[in-house]
């Protein structure tokens, strides 16, 4: 039975209806958030209820498909899924905690990132790259924070609304680094100094420029690390998946010499 779960498991006929069903489960979410006709709510309630219990069934095929199944609960991904699938499992619509059932079918969507092994593999990349850009967030706060003081200093007469204190400054440089019409600003402070456009070109710089861009490569280097990773897995559970193969086809060629000695 375990080998015939499996085999529904690995099929890419089931994969793509478990992605057919999430798809259809957030435009259940979606379509919720008009004002509908009673019928159609009522339609959208029971159609909510039948992707949960295909959820649940999906759930309980990779339980059981699973060889050691205390190592299944030793994936995030799956304690992620079974949370959502058994908190969506309770009726909790028209009690105090609707809101927290309305979020819990939001977060529905995100089990595509389970089932598709290529969202997996973008996600754990900016996993494992989150220590690493912790420190350019660092670094990237300390230019914020002498950027935005410098700011506040000079250019608070001008324009108190933008440059009013520290945070209203940090604020208004985060403005200028997504370059949100921030030559706007650049050209309302340059009215009284002239040379200001020297403070706004060197934090583009560093911030626009040089942080942001090692934000990427780090991301890209992690990204290429857990490709290499993913395909040497490939490589290694086809390698045993042929070996179990060869083992079975020589023990029948070895039942076969046995039967025709015997004969």
């Amino acid at each position: 039975m375990r080998n015939r779960l499996k085999q529904i498991q690995d099929n890419k006929i089931f994969e793509w209806t478990v992605v057919t069903v999430i798809i259809l489960s957030a435009l259940l979410i979606g379509a919720k958030t008009y004002h509908l006709p009673q019928y159609v709510v009522s339609f959208l309630y029971y159609a909510d209820w039948a992707v949960t219990i295909f959820f649940l069934i999906e759930i309980s095929i990779r339980f059981m498909a699973a060889d050691d199944k205390k190592a299944f609960f030793k994936s995030g991904w799956n304690i992620f899924d079974t949370l959502i699938v058994v908190v969506s499992l309770i009726p909790i619509e028209d009690s105090e905690m609707a809101l927290v059932g309305r979020l819990v079918r939001v977060f529905r969507v995100l089990r595509m990132v389970s089932i598709v092994p290529e969202l997996r593999i973008l996600i754990n990349s900016l996993l494992k790259a989150m220590p690493q850009l912790s420190y350019i967030m660092l670094l990237m706060f300390i230019i914020f924070y002498i950027y935005g003081a410098v700011g506040s200093f000079f250019f608070n007469e001008i324009n108190p609304v933008l440059w009013g204190d520290i945070a209203t400054s940090m604020l208004t440089l985060f403005r200028v680094m997504t370059f949100e019409d921030w030559t706007d600003v650049m050209y309302e402070t340059m009215t009284l100094y002239p040379l200001s456009w020297t403070f706004y070109l060197s934090f583009i710089f560093f911030t626009a420029f040089a942080f942001l861009n090692m934000v990427i490569g780090i991301v890209v280097n992690v990204l290429e690390k857990e490709n290499s990773a993913h395909e040497r897995q490939l490589l290694i559970d086809n390698s045993e998946e042929e070996l179990t193969q060869l083992d079975h086809i020589q023990k029948e060629l070895a039942e076969i010499k046995a039967m025709l000695r015997g004969k």
